[in-house]
Order: C-alpha cells, then structure tokens, then sequence
C-alpha cells in the first residue's frame, strides 16, 4: 500500500517598501495633454503562494491626502470634495480576488483582479501585471518586485467634477491610467 502526500503550500508574505514603490496615474488634461501624479503613502502586503501563484494575493492602501502631481492647487481640487474628498475617504483601497495566469518566472505576465475602492465606492478592476523577480539585499532581506497597469473611469467611483471646454470636450478625461511598480520585503 502506497501513500502520497500532498505538495506542501509555501506561502511567503511580503511588505510594499514605500520608498521604492510607486502608484502613479495620468489623465488627459483638455483632450490633449497628459498629466500625471502618484500617491506617496503606499502600504500593503503580497502573500505569495509558491506551490500555486495563481493562490496569490495583494492587498494595499494609498493615502488620498498624498496625492502628488506636482502642482500644489492640483493637488488641493483633487483631496476635495469635487474629487478624492480625503477629508472624509481617507485611504484608497485594493484588494485582490484572483490572480490569473500567474508563474514563478521572472518575466511572466498574468492578470490581477480585484476590488478597488475609491470614495467609498467599491469597483472590480483588472490589472496586467509582470513578476520582474526577486534578491537579496545588502542588509541580508529578501526583495520581489512586480509591476502592473491597468485603466479605470472615474465616473465610476464618484468623480464626476468635470468642466465642459468651449471648443468641445471636457477639461478632466474620464479614463485614468495606472501605472504600479512595487518593491516589497519579505516579513
């Protein structure tokens, strides 16, 4: 009689290191121009399933009062009412739900999706994301990196504040980019 076990889990946990983190997005300004800005407070943690990484997870949280576009009136219109509201919606949320397609190789591109909530306004939204690898540290920790892209439209959160132009069109596109390259040590 012959007995065989299962492949045991190996999940690791990692922490988004801020400072090489970035969480940016752009908008079309006018219809023709494109600005963009980023979040400086981003936190969060990726557990990694190594048997299956298709059992991996991601959560994370931006700080809506860090939005940074290099414009410091911007940056005041977009933590207001007409936007984010930060004063009352203090962090912008992502949690995932699945990830598709993923690999343990560096280069490997997959799909995530998730719940993202803007406003206090939940919507799934899917990101295409690559696994760029991982190392070690000079100071002994481990390091993995991913990046990951994806497009929403505000409208769907909430953030309808809009200005129609006089030539025709709108002064804020509807349609945000978003644009991830995260860094994350190993807990």
């Amino acid at each position: 009689m012959s007995t065989t076990t299962a492949p045991v889990a190996t999940i690791t946990t990692w922490n988004i290191e801020p400072n090489h983190s970035l969480v940016e997005f752009s908008a079309k300004h006018m219809m023709i121009t494109t600005v963009k800005g980023r979040f400086r407070d981003v936190s969060g943690t990726i557990r990694v399933d190594e048997s299956n990484p298709s059992r991996s997870t991601v959560e994370a949280s931006m700080s809506a009062a860090t939005i940074d576009t290099g414009v410091a009136q911007r940056d005041q219109h977009l933590v207001s009412a007409d936007f984010l509201d930060a004063e009352n919606h203090k962090a912008i949320t992502f949690k995932s739900k699945r990830v598709e397609g993923a690999k343990a190789e560096v280069g490997d591109e997959f799909t995530v999706v998730g719940d993202l909530t803007i406003r206090g306004t939940t919507k799934e939204v899917t990101l295409k994301a690559t696994y760029e690898g991982q190392g070690k540290d000079p100071w002994g920790g481990q390091r993995i990196s991913f990046t990951a892209s994806g497009k929403i439209d505000r409208r769907d959160f909430g953030l309808t504040w809009n200005q129609a132009l006089e030539t025709g069109g709108i002064l804020v596109s509807n349609d945000i980019k978003i644009n991830i390259e995260v860094q994350a040590v190993r807990a």
